[in-house]
């Protein structure tokens, strides 16, 4: 699941800098002199909206940019060197809001809801608060322009697949969007430069993929940019008067292009600059950065040390099962690297790296999903109403994206999630080990856990965004063995491989973020041990790499987040013997994300309900 969606939307904002005004504060300070429970709903929800209110993408994308909020249309995010004091700021104020409301006085869910806020808004004040550098709030982001962070990389994507024209209003917004997108570019400029000043910048290998997508966005004439056609394409298909796509190409060509070319200027002379050292301690504080950023990752204490030696014995433990699969299966090898090497190479596991093997490979996996979707009532008392459909990462940023991700369904329903999966290269993916993803962002992963929650009655709105990765991310991995429970691979050893190799994949995330961050390895090391360990190939895994470059910790958050989920399963089965039943212990996603110190007291407490 991309971070950009949920973490980076909440933590990465430009500041919940508006903190409502007096009606709003009125609104909160009524409620506190009546029920506490009243004054924390109150308090929630203003948090929320600021969210909204200063990520107007994020608004659009949860389709909640109508009414009174109409305006949010026509706006984007302060990406400016401001906006960090802004949400400082918010978060501190928000915290003493917090404070204010007695714990006691609140019945049993609003306390699991004001923990978990206050969890949030601590995280995000240590990151605001020490660290003046990137934009490091509830995710840590030390780069504000790399090749997968930057207003250039998210908001063509985003005006395109997100900002929907059903009338003449949505075609004008969108023209100021357009325009809004060049004081964007120019922001970040800003705030990259004052980091460089710092000596803050990404390292070479990340600022030349990034040079790359800035080219590849400004190379293309301004009538023929996605900035441009896609305004024209909706226009047309909503049978709208007016020559939109022409007012959008002088936008462009005035505006943008220009902003654009500011922008490459600054990363060209940064990349003169930089040095290939790709973790996090060669930056101010960096070693503390990096702990920080783990903590926030994973909502435990586990320090940088203890999630390396995590990851090391769970990649032997993980490996030796793995090897015994594919023996069974007549792949030999001299070791499991040359095994998987074998398998990754098999003619049958690959589709065609054309435009019809792509097409082949995504109807694949919307059919995996409807497989498994019938299978879902054996273990869940509860379903989702909104559809996922699978979809390939846009072109325009599959070099710098993620391997996959997922994007939730607005609220409203009126589209599906999206499943994305990069198409770069099909031989990235062999055919083993597609299905495990599918259940992985899909079903009964994040599409189930996060349309619950977003469906949920008695989930605050704020809660509905899945701050915490480590519970997201650790439940993604949960369901790719729960599925395995639900019999997928009765008779496909090789898809069970799939699923053993994609945790293998994740275990060894583990080490090698920490490797890079902690113990100083070089992007070659890390690459280098990934290869080895997961058998994946060199162009998909450097893609990976990359990204922990990018976002440290984050990677963290997978198997540590399952490592909980698993035990917390177990711990739960044990004691509650034949009384067990999975079915009510899945409904704990009604309550939303949280932290996963949270989630274990909340699972002991749903156990000593059972027993009572």
């Amino acid at each position: 699941m991309d971070r950009r969606t949920f973490i980076a939307a909440l933590g990465a904002t430009s500041g919940l800098a508006m903190l409502g005004g007096a009606p709003a504060r009125a609104a909160f300070q009524a409620a506190t002199a009546g029920s506490a429970d009243a004054a924390l709903s109150a308090l929630l929800d203003r948090m929320f909206f600021h969210v909204m209110e200063t990520n107007p993408e994020f608004a659009t994308m949860l389709g909640l940019d109508t009414g009174e909020r109409a305006g949010l249309r026509s706006r984007l995010s302060d990406y400016s060197p401001q906006s960090q004091a802004r949400e400082l700021a918010a978060f501190r104020s928000f915290a003493v809001d917090l404070d204010a409301i007695d714990r006691s006085q609140l019945s049993e869910a609003s306390r699991l809801h004001r923990d978990a806020v206050t969890f949030l808004t601590a995280s995000a004040i240590e990151g605001l608060a020490e660290f003046p550098y990137g934009s490091n709030a509830i995710g840590y982001v030390p780069y504000v322009i790399s090749q997968q962070d930057g207003a250039y990389q998210s908001i063509p994507d985003f005006l395109d697949q997100h900002h929907r024209i059903s009338g003449p209003e949505d075609a004008v917004t969108y023209l100021a969007r357009l325009e809004a997108f060049a004081i964007a570019l120019d922001q970040n400029s800003d705030k990259q430069r004052e980091d460089a000043a710092r000596g803050v910048f990404a390292p070479g290998f990340i600022l030349s993929t990034t040079l790359d997508q800035l080219r590849a966005l400004r190379g293309v004439p301004a009538a023929q940019s996605v900035l441009v056609t896609s305004l024209g394409r909706k226009a047309r298909d909503a049978d709208l008067a007016g020559d939109h796509a022409r007012r959008a190409e002088a936008i462009v060509t005035e505006q943008v292009y220009p902003a654009l070319d500011r922008q490459i200027a600054l990363v060209e002379e940064l990349r003169g600059r930089a040095t290939s050292d790709a973790g996090v301690w060669r930056l101010p504080q960096g070693e503390a950065y990096y702990a920080a950023s783990v903590h926030a990752a994973t909502t435990t204490d586990m320090s940088p040390e203890e999630v390396h030696q995590l990851g090391l014995a769970q990649v032997a433990e993980i490996s030796g099962r793995l090897a015994q699969i594919l023996s069974s299966q007549g792949i030999n090898g001299a070791d499991l690297t040359a095994q998987l090497a074998t398998l990754n190479s098999d003619p049958r596991q690959l589709y065609p790296n054309t435009d019809a093997g792509r097409e082949q490979l995504l109807a694949d996996l919307n059919r995996q999903i409807e497989q498994v979707d019938a299978l879902l009532p054996r273990a869940f008392a509860s379903r989702a109403r909104a559809e996922v459909q699978v979809v390939r990462v846009p072109e325009l940023i599959q070099d710098g994206a993620s391997n996959g991700y997922y994007q939730p369904a607005p609220f409203d329903l009126s589209r599906p999630a999206n499943y994305y999966i990069n198409l770069k290269d099909t031989h990235d993916w062999p055919k083993y080990g597609l299905p495990s993803l599918t259940y992985h962002e899909a079903m009964p992963g994040h599409h189930l856990q996060i349309s619950l929650a977003q469906e949920s009655r008695d989930t605050p709105m704020l809660l509905k965004l899945s701050p915490f990765g480590a519970y997201t991310e650790g439940w993604a991995l949960y369901a790719e063995t729960l599925a395995d429970e639900l019999g997928v691979y009765e008779n496909d050893p090789l898809g069970r491989a799939g699923m053993l190799q994609s945790l293998l994949f994740r275990a060894a995330r583990l080490v090698v973020d920490t490797g890079l961050h902690h113990k100083r390895w070089s992007r070659e090391q890390a690459t280098d041990y990934m290869v080895r360990t997961t058998g994946f190939p060199v162009p998909r895994t450097q893609r990976e790499i990359d990204r922990y470059c990018a976002s440290p910790g984050q990677a963290c958050s997978y198997k540590v987040g399952h490592t909980v989920w698993v035990r917390l399963r177990g711990e739960a089965q044990a004691a509650l013997g034949d009384r067990f039943d999975l079915r009510q212990f899945h409904q704990i996603l009604l309550k939303g994300a949280l932290p996963l110190t949270i989630l274990e007291q909340e699972v002991d407490r749903w156990v000593a309900a059972q027993r009572a």
